[in-house]
């Protein structure tokens, strides 16, 4: 018997200015700003049945979602975010029974499932035939990128639906993901139709992509499952990634994640001209968790990163973050938020 992954997750301290960043951020927006009571639900569902492309919250970040069998509002998620059309897209779904509909979950696949979902965890399966699922999404493959998300208000949005929902992070292909209502409607306000506010993400990291096969589980991304859970739940090491010519799946991008301005890692201190986001016990513009707590880090770290944006910072330098649990996360999205950009 796997345990059972406990999907109630505890929101991590205040990270700067949540509260401003939630309820006041400035923005020239069209897009309708639902609650998350039984009006706003039945809304955010309404539009996503008809076609329209609505912003909800997880427990990762915010998602982009629309029908995932739709293929007219799958093209507007790619118009929308100007995201490449080889990239595929993670489907949402409200529970285990759901994602069987779509997508071929066994061995592996299926003991991962119990333990960790819902919860930050994606798992690349093999598509089920006949699935009314958009080729769009699939970016043509023969796989499904699916997740059950650990936040109550996404689960409930999606059964409300009753369809599966096709949700990449709510901001502008490659820049920060969106961990606020406030950060989708500044990026993307005049190009869909609502989000659904409910305030901060608890993880504020994207979720953790698998592949069950064979030969084993690959890491496609790292994420906020620590790497270490899935091994101990497994009981064999994760397979690296395979370079692949494309995408095999969402969040592979060498450049990706990544404010307006040039980011260095590693920093001690910020050069003339920088701002320094700093983690642990450092003098800094933004710190990440000044008790060099992983979990506090990576739910601040992309509004932090927007905050910095948003202060017009010419460059941002960032203290190390260690190699471990989250931190591998952390430091996956640094690293491609400081890649070369075309």
């Amino acid at each position: 018997m796997i345990p059972q992954h406990d999907p109630k997750i505890t929101p991590p301290a205040r990270c700067g200015n949540d509260n401003a960043a939630s309820l006041a951020w400035p923005s020239a927006m069209s897009a309708e700003r639902l609650a998350c009571d039984a009006p706003g639900m039945a809304r955010a569902a309404e539009l996503l049945q008809a076609g329209a492309l609505v912003a909800f919250p997880t427990e990762t970040v915010y998602g982009l979602g629309a029908d995932a069998g739709d293929g007219r509002a799958v093209a507007a998620i790619f118009a929308a975010k100007d995201r490449p059309s080889f990239n595929p897209l993670i489907v949402h779904l409200p529970d285990l029974d759901a994602v069987a509909r779509y997508a071929v979950l066994e061995g592996d696949a299926q003991r991962l499932a119990q333990a960790f979902w819902p919860g930050p965890m994606t798992l690349v399966l093999p598509l089920r035939a006949g699935a009314a699922i958009s080729p769009l999404v699939t970016a043509g493959l023969s796989t499904l990128a699916v997740r059950v998300p650990g936040g109550r208000v996404a689960r409930d949005l999606l059964a409300r639906v009753g369809r599966p929902v096709a949700a990449p992070s709510a901001n502008p292909s490659g820049r920060v993901s969106a961990t606020h209502a406030g950060h989708v409607l500044d990026h993307l306000g005049d190009r869909i139709a609502a989000v659904l506010d409910d305030g901060p993400c608890a993880v504020g990291l994207e979720s953790t992509i698998l592949a069950p096969g064979a030969d084993g589980t690959r890491l496609l991304r790292p994420g906020g499952l620590p790497a270490e859970a899935v091994e101990a739940c497994l009981g064999a090491e994760l397979l690296p990634p395979q370079v692949t010519a494309r995408p095999d799946a969402p969040g592979q991008l060498a450049s990706h994640y990544a404010p307006r301005c040039r980011v260095r890692l590693g920093a001690a201190r910020a050069d003339p001209g920088e701002m320094l986001l700093g983690f642990g016990a450092v003098d800094c513009d933004l710190n990440l968790s000044l008790s060099g707590d992983l979990a506090e880090a990576a739910a601040c770290l992309f509004g932090h990163l927007h905050e910095l944006d948003r202060r017009g910072a010419e460059a941002i330098a960032v203290s190390p973050v260690p190699e471990a649990g989250l931190g591998r996360a952390i430091n996956d999205r640094l690293r491609r938020a400081a890649a070369p950009r075309g």
